[in-house]
């Protein structure tokens, strides 16, 4: 669909962007040493105001909805390579690679985050949330705008919560808000330093998975910091409007929703298997099962936390691993992957056959989808896009671990781990991914990102697609 007026939106997101950079400057009265850094912040944000305000003058034109995303989006990507690379130490590519992996909420990542300013790692943190929310969610949240509601569906966001698409993004925005203190203030009772838990928190929302610690989670040593990062990756993987609906009270409603019931039937499934196959490569029942539950929903939610390195672990756990990542999280969540709803809807549409091979001809049986609020009609529409969908994206998966394979010398394993993380913007890593892989292997990473969470067919429309 056209936008009227696109060159001027698009002029209003540079100034948005360029906005986010200011951000990470709050850390400076905290960490005063750090101000040296600042204009690794303050030159590329002004820079991007100043065009921006130039762009939103020029003469009005219309353009379609999807390739205003995309330009958002890599516009993004390109500056937020700028603080990165004015830091030093860092190859343009290998900066690009860590702005791509924050706004995508990936998470993988080439630095040692250990011996980072407190400034960066913020930087990256706040990159996530973003991401997570997304650039045009961010302008319907601070700019008005007209004829929004075609760049809100065309950035993935299927559902209005509330009767306009403004307010829709404020209930997203409120929300987000107060589980990102809710989870501080968690992570923090539990022993968590206060930055940390800012950091981790915003991380966890948006499923992103970067940390301020080498060791990710398992660096705390913590159950209790475990179980509060699963809640917030629960919530991070969860449908907005599913959310909503907790937050009304309405659990029964939640509950009956085929997205959760899938979400909880996968849980169910893999972890005891996980469990069984890491117990039987010598890790104790009790660890196995710990170290199965959670990296299964970190892998399942798309977020990317860790608890311990996976080079020891059976290529039977691995293989799991790598389904889970390729399904990914909730629909108009922040999460990536295939996604659970289209999933559900082929799992729904295969059941629906098999059955319809066992009864009579004479007999009608009708699938229903369920959001929760209501039972929807399994179609054939829907069927077909999920189907489309899930085929083009393990088309791009399958080329993506061969082109990581060949290039970077791993195993065809490690490269299908490495890829379903990149691609399904999840973040975990076998080892592929560090600060001394090639730039080409870099590239094929960002991509994958780039394609996992932008969503391959709004790539297709923007570039493809005749007006």
């Amino acid at each position: 669909m056209l936008h009227r007026n696109g060159i001027s939106v698009m002029g209003k997101m540079m100034v948005l962007e360029g906005c986010i950079l200011f951000v990470p400057l709050l850390v400076l009265p905290f960490y005063p040493e750090e101000i040296v850094f600042i204009w690794q912040f303050l030159l590329p944000a002004a820079v991007s105001i100043a065009l921006g305000m130039v762009v939103c003058h020029r003469k009005k034109r219309n353009m379609s909805s999807s390739r205003m995303v995309v330009f958002t989006w890599m516009y993004g990507f390109i500056l937020a390579v700028f603080p990165f690379w004015l830091y030093g130490n860092m190859t343009p590519v290998q900066a690009l690679f860590e702005s791509v992996s924050g706004f995508t909420t990936t998470g993988l990542s080439v630095l040692d985050v250990e011996r980072l300013p407190h400034i960066f790692l913020f930087y990256r943190g706040f990159l996530q949330y973003v991401g997570g929310l997304g650039f045009v969610m961010m302008m319907l949240l601070f700019i008005q705008e007209k004829d929004s509601v075609t760049l809100y569906q065309a950035e993935g966001h299927p559902d209005k919560l509330m009767p306009t698409i403004g307010k829709t993004a404020k209930v997203i925005g409120m929300m987000y808000g107060f589980f990102l203190i809710a989870g501080t203030i968690l992570y923090t009772i539990c022993g968590m330093p206060v930055f940390d838990s800012i950091v981790h928190t915003m991380c966890a929302l948006s499923t992103g998975g970067f940390s301020n610690r080498l060791d990710s989670i398992g660096y705390y040593h913590s159950l209790p910091i475990e179980w509060i990062t699963v809640l917030l990756m629960m919530i991070g993987t969860t449908n907005f409007s599913l959310l909503l609906l907790l937050f009304r009270g309405r659990i029964r409603d939640f509950l009956r929703a085929s997205e959760i019931r899938f979400l909880a039937g996968l849980t169910v499934i893999t972890v005891p298997v996980m469990t069984l196959f890491l117990a039987k490569s010598g890790i104790s029942a009790g660890e196995s099962t710990e170290l199965a539950f959670f990296n299964a929903f970190s892998a399942l939610s798309t977020t990317g936390y860790a608890t311990c390195s996976y080079r020891e672990w059976p290529e039977t756990a691995l293989g799991i691993m790598i389904s889970l990542m390729i399904i990914g999280g909730g629909i108009g969540s922040t999460a990536g992957g295939i996604k659970l709803g289209r999933v559900c809807r082929l799992m729904k549409n295969l059941a629906w056959n098999v059955k319809k091979k066992m009864i009579s001809d004479r007999t009608v049986t009708l699938t229903y989808y369920c959001k929760g609020t209501e039972n929807e009609l399994l179609d054939r529409t829907q069927v077909e896009e999920a189907s489309t969908y899930a085929q083009t994206y393990l088309l791009v998966y399958v080329a993506g671990t061969i082109a990581l394979t060949f290039f970077s010398g791993c195993t065809l394993l490690e490269g299908a781990f490495e890829f379903a993380s990149s691609l399904g913007t999840v973040g975990l890593s076998i080892g592929v991914t560090n600060a001394g892989t090639s730039s080409v292997c870099l590239l094929i990473e960002i991509i994958g990102m780039i394609l996992g969470r932008l969503e391959i067919f709004v790539l297709i429309q923007a570039f493809f697609k005749n007006r």
